[in-house]
């Protein structure tokens, strides 16, 4: 494993700051994440105001990721960032007082999370986008976007599994309070950048009229629709597993906060091994097929999960769940960033937000609703069935959208050392077959 290639983007100073900023910011996020869920289900009982309060936290990301977008594109990225930094501390903050006072309700914890998610609708979109700024090139752009997942998912390892021992030990109030002090870290961090200063933007235009912009380039490019689309299906019928885990933890597994903190850091850990493969690549040749039989191994391990009733063996399933869910999300971020116009990148990475996140408050409330009708695992096997066949499909249409990628992908400069042949001999009329695979 050559660790050179795999970490190339920390070279960049800036991006250095980001990656360790919020690699510690965001081991809070995750604690805060478990504990939520826990002191939702703690206050009542309820499968299905587990996937309501997901549902309300995540449905802004829907509404509002695409305006989102069109501010990324016309404001300084860095600024917009320290501002979300800053609210979602002060969030957390308010979330703990809760807890430690006494007082705490599921209404403050749903409003706290619409509040939260209405700060993410815009600081997701702008940091995706901010990644370019960071790395000052597309050369250790792939890297960069690869290890922006390995640092979710090194959090993601650590922040459940230290969530469960102190929510065991002492209550959800510590996670939050941990939550918003390590918010200081990635503040610090933006605050330390040298930055050059922002080139010189268009006028804006009615802000209608660039969100109207922004999805006919989305919707005409074959490649960055076929991507959304799948993500979308994936992210509204597979990820919504999470919201279920505290069930599985208590009524199947028969175990607490930690169990369930086992759970997700098990997730964590398949997550965090598909971001470093991901870093490991060197082009985006292969992306194509790689997204597709990502979505289908994670449809089959949610299918699989749905089944089992042996801990260990769950443990090792949600593994292998995790790394081909983060395959498939960061193959599919790679491409979109790379294959999109610079001046609509920011719009771009705002439908690629709607997709991820934005369906997520949807499938969260489906889940939650449909764990109440006929049961928790069967919600998950009837989700699993959904990935695997949407995958299946995006495989067969497969052919047809690597027809449209070889002008992009030379336009684009994503493989600047085959683009140069086909300009000298070919005029750049297009790409060997595997190249747009």
């Amino acid at each position: 494993m050559d660790f050179k290639v795999i970490f190339r983007a920390l070279r960049h100073r800036n991006y250095r700051l980001f990656f360790y900023g919020q690699t510690v910011s965001l081991t809070g996020t995750w604690m805060q994440a478990v504990a939520v869920s826990w002191l939702v289900y703690r206050l009542t009982d309820s499968a299905l105001w587990l996937g309501l309060a997901g549902f309300l936290s995540q449905i802004p990301s829907f509404l509002m990721t695409p305006l989102a977008g069109v501010v990324a594109d016309r404001y300084p990225r860095h600024r917009i960032l320290v501002a979300t930094q800053t609210l979602s501390m002060l969030l957390a903050l308010a979330l703990s007082l809760f807890v430690f006072t006494g007082v705490v309700t599921v209404a403050h914890v749903v409003a706290v999370g619409v509040l939260l998610g209405l700060v993410n609708s815009f600081d997701m979109p702008v940091r995706q986008a901010f990644t370019i700024d960071m790395v000052g090139s597309k050369e250790d752009l792939a890297n960069a976007i690869a290890l922006n997942s390995s640092m979710v998912n090194m959090a993601r390892l650590v922040g459940p599994s230290v969530a469960g021992v102190l929510i065991a030990a002492w209550g959800e109030g510590v996670c939050f309070l941990l939550n918003a002090v390590s918010y200081i870290a990635v503040i610090a961090s933006l605050l330390m950048m040298k930055l050059p200063p922002p080139g010189v933007r268009p006028p804006p235009k009615h802000v209608l009229h660039e969100l109207r912009e922004g999805f006919v380039y989305a919707a005409h490019s074959a490649p960055i629709r076929a991507v959304l689309l799948l993500l979308a299906l994936v992210s509204l019928t597979g990820v919504p597993y999470q919201v279920l885990m505290p069930i599985f933890a208590r009524d199947i597994f028969h175990g607490g906060p930690k169990v369930l903190g086992f759970l997700m850091a098990m997730a964590g850990v398949g997550a965090l091994a598909g971001a470093l493969y991901l870093a490991g690549r060197k082009s985006i040749v292969g992306l194509g097929r790689t997204i597709a039989l990502a979505a289908a191994f994670f449809g089959l391990g949610v299918a699989v999960f749905s089944f089992s009733r042996v801990l260990w063996f769950s443990m090792l399933v949600m593994c292998g769940a995790g790394f081909a869910m983060m395959v498939q999300m960061a193959a599919s971020n790679t491409v979109l960033q790379t294959i999109s116009e610079e001046d609509k990148r920011g719009r771009v990475m705002s439908f690629y937000t709607m997709a991820f996140m934005g369906t997520a408050p949807i499938g969260s409330l489906l889940a939650g609703t449909l764990a109440y009708r006929i049961s928790a695992p069967r919600t998950l096997l009837l989700g699993g069935i959904c990935c695997m066949a949407g995958a299946a499909l995006f495989m067969r249409k497969l052919p047809s959208i690597r027809k449209r990628m070889p002008a992009v992908v030379v336009g684009k400069e994503i493989l600047p050392e085959v683009a140069s042949g086909i300009s000298v001999a070919t005029g750049g009329a297009a790409l060997p077959k595997k190249a747009a695979d």
